[in-house]
């Protein structure tokens, strides 16, 4: 049973439980098996599944309005909540339950990785949506019900993140990306249950040396099946390469697969206006995010995919081909 599979990983997810045997039933806003809302499908569809994979939420690939704040968490925890119930009301609950998780709920971190057993949590408005998001997953007695929750960096593919980065090497905009001063907002502001931070946007003298946490599409699935033969994997999990990169080389490594011959240095008051036009955020590229997959190496997992260079000529060339 997957719920919300109608984004890029989704869909892949999908073709990959088909080929293995599965019979896949899906619940999303508009079905086709159930619909967000009536609890009586969802249990139908929840009672007597073997794995239960819930990637529901509304894209962050957004700018932070009111509107867009609201639903982004409404999005993640109302239909986490839902699950929930079901499980506990099954007669024959899922063996295990994959839930969506983000790394973004680490600390902006140049110091050191971030790790589960030893990974500080941040504060502000994406935290706090992670934060609330795992407290509704964790929260009371599945016994019958095995649970991780999958902490993904940014997933590299045919997803809105791997756009955004390519169009910014494309414009000429592939150079460091340079945190700094920008007007006063608060569309990072805490939210949800116990709101975190002062509410400022955060401003970092990074001068690109931001990390960057990726993780290659075929290693989220990948990463996902091992978890399925692995019993002794509980709770959080970081779904990250175990070679995190840097801007300044992801942004080199960008330029070079789309052939850009120059990538203009790009300070925060020009990735501002780029990114309104983009309507999403720059926290995308500023944010510091240093995670590295200490549980999934420690139970074996070898990925397909461990380093930044061949892992973007690998999905950046399909991009290029499907807008030509």
């Amino acid at each position: 049973m997957v719920a919300g599979a109608s984004g890029f990983i989704g869909h892949r997810l999908i073709r990959e439980l088909l080929d293995q045997g599965y019979q896949v039933a899906c619940i999303g806003r508009s079905g086709p098996d159930a619909r967000w809302g009536d609890d009586a499908a969802v249990l139908s569809l929840v009672d007597g599944a073997d794995l239960l994979v819930n990637l529901a939420g509304k894209i962050v690939n957004c700018r932070y309005t009111e509107a867009n704040r609201t639903e982004i968490l409404h999005s993640r925890v109302d239909t986490t909540r839902a699950l929930h119930r079901a499980v506990a009301a099954s007669a024959k609950p899922p063996r295990l339950w994959l839930n969506a998780s983000t790394a973004t709920i680490y600390r902006y971190a140049l110091d050191r990785p971030m790790t589960e057993s030893t990974g500080e949590l941040g504060t502000g408005f994406s935290v706090d949506i992670a934060r609330d998001w795992e407290r509704e997953f964790f929260t009371g007695d599945l016994p019958q019900t095995r649970r991780v929750a999958l902490r993904m960096a940014i997933v590299l593919g045919d997803g809105p993140a791997t756009a955004i980065l390519v169009r910014l090497a494309r414009w000429g905009l592939g150079g460091v990306q340079i945190d700094g001063w920008w007007f006063p907002h608060r569309r990072y502001r805490g939210i949800g249950h116990a709101p975190s931070g002062d509410g400022s946007a955060p401003a970092h003298r990074s001068h690109g040396r931001q990390r960057f946490s990726w993780i290659h599409i075929d290693d989220v699935v990948g990463a996902m099946k091992f978890i399925v033969s692995h019993d002794e994997i509980t709770g959080p999990v970081n779904l990250a390469a175990p070679h995190p990169s840097d801007n300044r080389t992801l942004m080199a490594t960008l330029r070079r697969a789309v052939g850009a011959p120059i990538g203009l240095p790009a300070f925060r008051w020009m990735l501002e206006p780029a990114m309104w036009v983009l309507r999403t955020e720059p926290e995308l590229v500023l944010k510091s995010r240093w995670v590295e997959p200490e549980r999934l190496l420690a139970a074996g997992y070898t990925f397909a995919w461990p380093h930044l260079d061949p892992a973007i000529d690998d999905v950046v060339p399909r991009r290029g081909s499907r807008s030509r």
